[in-house]
C-alpha cells in the first residue's frame, strides 16, 4: 500500500492563491495547461485559462454503471475520483492524422502530418493515472517500435500530481499498489486539505523543473501539523476504497481460469460495446482509416483507437479469431490482469475503476476477478 509522504521539511504550503499562481506560472512558461473542470454533468479534462475553472466544491458519487456530480460544502478542487477521461486522451489521442495525399497536374504529392504537438502541463494527475502514464511510457516508448506521436506529446510534459483524499465507490488503487499517495514520475505533487484549519495545499517538487516552479509560488514552509494532517488524509483514503481485488496472484489466476464457467455468465451480460477500453487509461490499441474527398484527388490516413471487443479486431482471412462475446471479454480481462505482465512486466490495470462506472450494464472487474478466484478455490477443494 502506497501511503508514504515526503519529509515534513520538504515543500511549501499555499492556499487557493498559490494554486492560481501555479496555473499562471505554467501558462507564462508556454505550457498548454490541462486540468479538471465541470462540463455536461461530469468532471472532465480540458484546457484551462485559469485556476478559476477547476471544479471547486464538486464531488462525485460513483457506482457500477452510474456517475453523478454532487455539491460539496468544503470548496475542495480535487476531492473527486477519476472522471470519464484520462490523460491518454492527450498523450495518445483517439484520432491522429498520419499523412495526406493530393493529386494535381498529374502528380501525386504525399505529405506526412508532422504538426508539432503542444507542450502540456497536466494539473491534477491522480496516483492511479500517474501509474497509467508510466505504463503507457513502457508500452509506447520503451520497446523497439517507439510511437512517435506519443513520444512527441509525452516529451516535455509537466505533471502536477494530486494525492487522493476522497476515493470513489469504484476505486481500488490500493489493491493494485498504485495509490492513493503519488508514486514517482511527477514534477510537482499536491495534497489538498479543506478542513477547520482552512483550504490549503501541501506542494513538493519531484524534478528540477518542479523545484524551479515551486520557488516562484507564494507559500510558507510546511509545518509538522500540516504534513501530519496530509498524511492522515491520504491514509484515511486508503482505508475507504470502494472496491478491492482478491488477494491473490492475478497473473496466475487468469492463466488458471480460461475454462471457468464464469466467462459464460459475464458474456451473457456484456454488450461488447468497448466502453471499458475507451475509458481505460492504459488500453492502447489502434487501427487505421483511409478517407478520400468526393473528387478522389485528396486522401488522408488517420490512426484511431480500436477495441478488442470488435469482431474486426481479430479478423483474419475466413473470419474473426474471437467470434464470441465470451472470447472477446476473456481476451480483454486476461490481457489486462494477466498476460500484460508477460509483455510489459506489470499489470495493465491501475485500479481507477473507470471501466466499472462507464459499463452500461455495470460489469465490475473486481467482481469478475473475485468470482474466478472463488471458482479456483472450489475447484481445488473438489467441491465444484
Amino acid at each position: 500500500m502506497n501511503t508514504s509522504i515526503s519529509s515534513p521539511a520538504d515543500g511549501a504550503v499555499f492556499g487557493k492563491d498559490g494554486l492560481a499562481a501555479l496555473v499562471d506560472v505554467l501558462l507564462g512558461r508556454g505550457f498548454t495547461v490541462v486540468g479538471p473542470t465541470v462540463r455536461d454533468g461530469a468532471i472532465v479534462l480540458a484546457e484551462l485559462e485559469s485556476a478559476a475553472q477547476l471544479p471547486y466544491g464538486w464531488g462525485v458519487d460513483l457506482e457500477a454503471g452510474r456517475y453523478r456530480l454532487r455539491s460539496r460544502t468544503d470548496g475542495a478542487a480535487f476531492a473527486n475520483a477519476a472522471g470519464p477521461q484520462s490523460w491518454k486522451t492527450f498523450l495518445h489521442p483517439a484520432r491522429v492524422r498520419q499523412w495526406t495525399a493530393s493529386r494535381a497536374g498529374g502528380e501525386l504529392v504525399v505529405e506526412a502530418d508532422d504538426t508539432p504537438p503542444p507542450r502540456f502541463a497536466f494539473l491534477g494527475v491522480r496516483s492511479c493515472d500517474l501509474r497509467a502514464i508510466a505504463v503507457q511510457d513502457r508500452v509506447l516508448t520503451a520497446g523497439p517500435h517507439s510511437d512517435p506521436v506519443y513520444r512527441g506529446r509525452r516529451s516535455g510534459a509537466f505533471l502536477v500530481a494530486v494525492e487522493c483524499t476522497e476515493p470513489g465507490g469504484t476505486c481500488f488503487c490500493v489493491s493494485m499498489g498504485t495509490g492513493p499517495a503519488a508514486g514517482p514520475g511527477y514534477d510537482l505533487v499536491l495534497t489538498e486539505l479543506a478542513d477547520d484549519e482552512g483550504h490549503r495545499f501541501w506542494a513538493r517538487a519531484g524534478s528540477p523543473e518542479g523545484a524551479e516552479i515551486l520557488a516562484e509560488l507564494p507559500g510558507d514552509p510546511a509545518s509538522e501539523a500540516v504534513c501530519r494532517a496530509a498524511e492522515d488524509a491520504v491514509a484515511s483514503a486508503a482505508d475507504r476504497m470502494g472496491r478491492t481485488m482478491p488477494d491473490t496472484d492475478l497473473h496466475r489466476l487468469m492463466a488458471q481460469t480460461l475454462d471457468a464457467p464464469r466467462w459464460d455468465d459475464v458474456a451473457s451480460r456484456c454488450l461488447t460495446c468497448g466502453n471499458c477500453t475507451m475509458v481505460c487509461p492504459t488500453c492502447f490499441c489502434t487501427t487505421t482509416e483511409d478517407i478520400t474527398d468526393l473528387t478522389g484527388d485528396h486522401a488522408e490516413r488517420w490512426r484511431v483507437w480500436d477495441v478488442c471487443f470488435d469482431l474486426d479486431f481479430s479478423y483474419l482471412r475466413g473470419g474473426p479469431v474471437r467470434a464470441s462475446s465470451r472470447s472477446r471479454y476473456r481476451q480483454w480481462l486476461t490481457h489486462k490482469l494477466g498476460t500484460w505482465y508477460d509483455q510489459f512486466g506489470s499489470s495493465g490495470c491501475v485500479g481507477c475503476g473507470r471501466c466499472i462506472v462507464w459499463c452500461p450494464v455495470a460489469i465490475d472487474i473486481t467482481e469478475e476477478a473475485a468470482a474466478l478466484h472463488d471458482w479456483t478455490r472450489r475447484t481445488e477443494d473438489g467441491s465444484r
